[in-house]
C-alpha cells in the first residue's frame, strides 16, 4: 500500500470545484452528479486522515459561493452527509462492490434530501422526481471510477 499525499486531495478537491464552475447547458445541467460530494465521499472512504468532516464542510463553502444560492446550504449538506460516510468508514472494506454503490448512492440520495429541504424553507418548489437523477448519474460515475480500478480503500479479493 502507497502512502497519499496530501496534494492528491488537494488537486482533486480543485479539479471537482472546477467541474462546478463549467459552464453546463441545461440538458446536461440536469444529470451533472455533485462533483465535490463524489470527490470528497472518495476521500472520507479512502483517507479519512488527510479529508473529514471539516473539508466537507470548507469544500461546502466554496460550492455555495459558486452556486449562488443560500450560503451555507452545501455545507451543511456535505458535513452531514459525510458525518454518515464517516460513521461506516471502517465497515466499507467489508462491502461489496454492489453494497459500495447502494451505500454511496444513499449519502448522495441524503445530501439531496437536505439540499431540498433547505430549498422548500426559502420558497423553491419542488421540481419533481428529475431533481435525483445528479444522484444517479453520481453512482453512475462512482461506478465507471471503480471499473477503471479507482481503489475505495476494499481489499481486492477477486471480487
Amino acid at each position: 500500500m502507497h502512502k497519499i499525499k496530501i496534494q492528491s486531495v488537494y488537486l482533486s478537491l480543485l479539479l471537482a470545484y472546477i467541474c462546478i464552475l463549467f459552464p453546463w447547458s441545461n440538458f446536461v445541467l440536469s444529470f451533472r452528479p455533485d462533483f465535490m460530494l463524489l470527490v470528497i465521499l472518495f476521500w472520507l472512504l479512502r483517507a479519512p486522515n488527510l479529508c473529514s468532516v471539516g473539508t466537507a464542510w470548507f469544500m461546502g463553502l466554496w460550492v455555495d459561493l459558486a452556486m449562488g444560492g443560500i450560503f451555507g446550504q452545501y455545507a451543511l449538506a456535505y458535513t452531514i452527509t459525510a458525518f454518515f460516510a464517516v460513521i461506516y468508514q471502517r465497515r466499507l472494506v467489508l462491502f461489496s462492490k454492489t453494497q459500495q454503490l447502494v451505500y454511496v448512492f444513499s449519502l448522495l440520495i441524503l445530501a439531496q434530501i437536505i439540499l431540498l429541504i433547505l430549498k422548500a424553507f426559502s420558497g423553491h418548489q419542488f421540481i419533481g422526481w428529475s431533481y435525483f437523477i445528479p444522484s444517479v448519474s453520481g453512482v453512475l460515475l462512482w461506478q465507471l471510477a471503480v471499473s477503471l480500478g479507482l481503489n475505495t480503500g476494499r481489499h481486492s479479493h477477486g471480487q
